[in-house]
């Protein structure tokens, strides 16, 4: 497995424990983004290092999220239907950028459209979607913390799952294992280490609502 694992207990004391935080496992160049599917579509993105075949459509939108913990309680780690497997996606953290740079919030802002109307256009019109929702500690429960997700359609969804992936790892034995841990002794459970993504583009901190 590619990701680099930490304590989680170790990972709380290096994280903020509050307000807006794009969050994500990283190296210099690239990010990690989760995502869970079925087997059928998880397979095939496994096998190929790309997204397709015969279950998946492009045509729908696909949410990714940085944060492991917030896709473990989206998917109960690894156990809701339609989502028994989880996948960890590696990008260009180039091509993450330009992703956050097409973002607008599904709920209106006005401090970023002042009139309504122009972001139901740019809500219809544009393919990223934007949601800040509370991050959640390893029991489900809310965090002060608030965490990003992104959902893709349309020109950058292609873009996303046929040419900019550098590595998609099936990371489900992994979730299980830790899920089993997390039941007998919360101290060792072991989750990707992630940090705060140094995003300093003024335009994009505005864009994606952090500035």
């Amino acid at each position: 497995m590619k990701l680099k694992i930490v304590s989680w207990r170790k990972l709380q004391e290096t994280l903020p424990a509050s307000g807006k935080q794009l969050i994500a496992q990283q190296t210099a160049d690239t990010v990690v983004v989760y995502q869970a599917y079925r087997p059928a579509i998880a397979n095939y993105a496994a096998d190929h290092q790309v997204f397709g075949g015969n279950a998946y459509s492009y045509d729908r939108m696909s949410w990714i999220k940085p944060n492991f913990l917030w896709m473990m309680y989206r998917c109960g780690w690894a156990a809701k239907e339609g989502q028994e497997r989880v996948l960890a996606i590696h990008l260009p953290k180039v091509f993450f950028e330009k992703i956050l740079s097409q973002a607008v919030p599904s709920s209106y802002k006005p401090w970023l459209f002042p009139e309504r109307e122009a972001w139901q256009a740019a809500l219809a019109a544009g393919d990223v979607r934007l949601q800040w929702d509370p991050d959640h500690d390893p029991w489900g429960n809310k965090l002060e913390r608030r965490a990003i997700q992104l959902g893709l359609r349309g020109d950058i969804l292609k873009e996303f799952g046929q040419r900019q992936i550098t590595a998609i790892e099936d990371i489900t034995d992994f979730v299980k294992e830790q899920y089993a841990v997390l039941q007998r002794d919360p101290d060792a459970l072991q989750v990707p280490e992630e940090s705060v993504y140094p995003l300093e583009d003024p335009m994009l901190l505005h864009t994606i609502d952090l500035r």
